[in-house]
């Protein structure tokens, strides 16, 4: 006799902006054991459109009232996430915020501890580990191609020279300026590879003409490491991002004591889903955005260390990203199948570092990385 297949985990996605039209929708429909039953969308008809099956809302409340939702995706401005994740979780629902997880360290320990204390998943949405530059980068770190890492360089560039009217990105005030932006999405990657640094230094800045917002930031991580003889050397990790990089610099650039690793443009997924595409069920035979092979990275190994030095260049397959993955382990994680793959915790460190870095920003000066 056949096990029944467990009840679908019926989502609800706060929001139908940029990110829960782009980033959540796509992606909670496309996992099996997910239903997105629910869209909040305030005003408008667009959301129906594009999910018909699903039930259109017209406020967050309906569907933390309604018994029936047991996920809850938050994918509104930056503010809100606060708010409206710790209603959820005092719903009873189970929550994913979009990053950053709250706009700060204070507010995001709160909501862990209210998701331990009603027994619910808190879920950072840090979905560029699902990037295919970042998984790349990972496989590299971990299979050890390029030996002990001295550098990476990992650059999230634009060309916005102009304030963009009607978006709360750009309004003032610092939840809503690029370091919480881009910054997130940085600064985890690094978390994810190397844990907690020992020392940061940070440069948030505004530097386009006019601008409400923070626009420009530079953080580097600084690690001490053990190398082979078991002394004691750096690892610099640097994140940058701009609105006036009209040459954007390469994605991500990683020396090791035995190679390096270039990396150029970005993930193809979200320019994708923006151009209108949508990601097939997971599990399908078909095949969701592998990079073309003339996006590939160049990987740069010596092949002889004795001088003179010989390096062997050639492109490096990336691996194929894939933002279905962090909801079938948020799926797994509700079923108590598998442990958060991005677990709050993670969330909370981001902002913490975050916070550090618009600190030695301001005092001009290198801060420890004293919190546990």
């Amino acid at each position: 006799m056949s096990t029944p297949s467990p009840a679908p985990i019926r989502t609800a996605v706060l929001g139908f902006g940029l990110a829960g039209k782009v980033f959540h929708c796509p992606f909670v429909a496309a996992v099996p054991g997910l239903e997105l039953t629910a869209i909040v969308q305030r005003s408008g008809d667009t959301a129906a459109a594009a999910y018909p099956t699903a039930r259109i809302l017209r406020s967050p409340e309906e569907a933390f009232a309604d018994p029936n939702i047991d996920l809850i995706v938050v994918g509104t401005p930056n503010e809100t996430h606060f708010d409206l994740a710790s209603q959820a979780l005092q719903a009873g629902k189970h929550v994913v915020v979009d990053k950053p997880l709250t706009t700060s360290a204070t507010a995001a320990r709160t909501l862990i501890d209210l998701a331990r204390q009603y027994g619910r998943i808190l879920a950072p949405f840090h979905n560029r580990r699902y990037d295919t530059d970042f998984l790349t980068v990972s496989k590299l770190h971990r299979e050890g191609t390029l030996g002990r890492i001295t550098q990476v360089v990992a650059h999230f560039d634009r060309f916005r020279p102009l304030q963009r009217a009607g978006t709360w990105k750009e309004i003032g005030g610092d939840p809503n300026g690029l370091l919480f932006d881009l910054g997130p999405h940085l600064v985890d990657q690094a978390v994810a590879l190397f844990g907690l640094p020992a020392r940061i230094t940070g440069s948030v800045r505004t530097d386009r003409d006019k601008t409400d917002i923070d626009d420009a930031f530079d953080i580097v991580l600084e690690y001490d490491v053990k190398s082979a003889n078991g002394d004691t050397r750096s690892l610099r990790y640097e994140c940058h991002a701009t609105m006036l990089a009209a040459n954007a610099s390469p994605r991500f650039r990683v020396h090791g004591t035995l190679g390096s690793y270039t990396k150029q443009g970005l993930d193809p997924q979200e320019s994708a889903l923006l151009g209108g595409a949508r990601p097939p069920q997971l599990g399908s035979p078909e095949a969701w955005l592998p990079e073309a092979e003339s996006a590939w990275g160049t990987l740069a190994v010596g092949t002889d260390l004795q001088e003179p030095i010989q390096i062997a260049r050639n492109p490096y397959p990336s691996v194929t990203g894939d933002y279905r993955l962090f909801y079938a382990n948020v799926r797994d994680a509700i079923r108590g199948e598998a442990p958060l793959a991005i677990p709050s915790e993670d969330g909370y460190r981001v902002i913490q570092l975050l916070e550090l870095a618009r600190q030695s920003s301001h005092e001009r000066r290198t801060l420890p990385v004293t919190f546990e």
